[in-house]
């Protein structure tokens, strides 16, 4: 079973995405405030994080710069679930190392799982 990290500050959006990956056959953590992803990142050895941006304590771009910058973590794969879409934000995400950079606006939940199964 493919384990998902769901970095998520939405609580309409945590259960969305919890339920249809559940149903997907994945397994779901979720962490709601950007300080506690490493420590929860250590604690489960997730395979894909899905990491939003905007959130409290720590942005996802600060976030995604400490998972490529820790060893630990060289395996998993990272993929932005962010309302940011601008075309800088996306460049931004992918040069700082995401393995896919996805709008939630563009993909209903069920999309956002075909393309985390592409990626794991």
């Amino acid at each position: 079973m493919k384990r998902i990290l769901l970095v998520e500050d939405d609580p309409f959006l945590i259960e969305i995405y919890t339920a249809k990956f559940k149903e997907s056959g994945f397994s779901v953590e979720v962490v709601t405030s950007g300080d506690m992803v490493l420590a929860k990142m250590k604690e489960t050895n997730p395979d894909v994080v899905l990491l939003d941006v905007v959130l409290p304590n720590m942005d996802g771009w600060e976030i995604l710069r400490a998972i490529k910058k820790n060893p630990w973590f060289k395996n998993i794969k990272v993929v932005i679930l962010s309302n940011l879409g601008e075309k800088e934000d996306v460049e931004k995400g992918l040069k700082i190392g995401a393995d896919k950079y996805l709008i939630k606006s563009h993909y209903t939940p069920s999309e956002i799982i075909e393309e985390v199964k592409r990626i794991v």
